[in-house]
């Protein structure tokens, strides 16, 4: 064989010997990538949530006039609701139970209080409303046996004063915030 021939050969195997090597560098990192986002979900699949879960009630609407039947927890997070949500935002005087379930079916949290907590723990409570704007009410609610309840779809959070952290509603409103809802809407 001539030389320019030999050198035709060995430059044919070099590039098939790197065009392998990169198939197998690009199959590697896809395996990898994948085996790295499928333990992430399983390690958040697996981690415990805040508050307790209770069984779903269902989504039926129905009219303020209209019979309910005793819900699972206090105050409800699930079960026959109002036909419209309230709007995000802060409350001083309460709203009916079947108004704000309804904004828990869109992913809402919502954060009630016994009246009578101190001025400066609801004007903290009020705060995360603003802090997180979309998605949180803040509202009295006289029938709480706690004195502060976080509620999402089917999961609640209840304590008392003595009890409270900002960092402990923080958390339950980051990682419940829109994901239990079953019919989330866009922030």
């Amino acid at each position: 064989m001539n030389q320019e021939r030999i050198q035709q050969v060995q430059q044919a195997r070099k590039h098939r010997f790197f065009k392998r090597v990169f198939v197998w560098v690009v199959v590697a990192a896809v395996v990898i990538g994948g085996a790295y986002v499928f333990l992430r979900y399983l390690s958040h699949r697996n981690e415990t949530l805040p508050g307790v879960v209770y069984a779903d009630q269902g989504q039926d609407h129905v009219t303020l006039e209209e019979p309910r039947g005793p819900y699972n927890s206090n105050p409800p997070t699930s079960g026959p609701h109002l036909a419209g949500p309230a709007p995000w935002g802060v409350y001083r005087d309460s709203l009916p139970d079947r108004q704000l379930i309804h904004n828990l079916e869109h992913g809402g949290v919502w954060i009630s209080y016994k009246p009578g907590i101190s001025e400066e723990l609801i004007k903290k409570l009020e705060g995360f409303s603003k802090k997180y704007g979309s998605k949180v009410i803040v509202a009295p609610r006289e029938q709480n046996d706690s004195d502060i309840a976080l509620a999402v779809w089917t999961r609640l959070e209840k304590f008392s004063v003595a009890e409270y952290s900002d960092a402990r509603v923080d958390t339950f409103i980051r990682r419940l915030r829109n994901k239990t809802g079953p019919e989330p809407l866009a922030m």
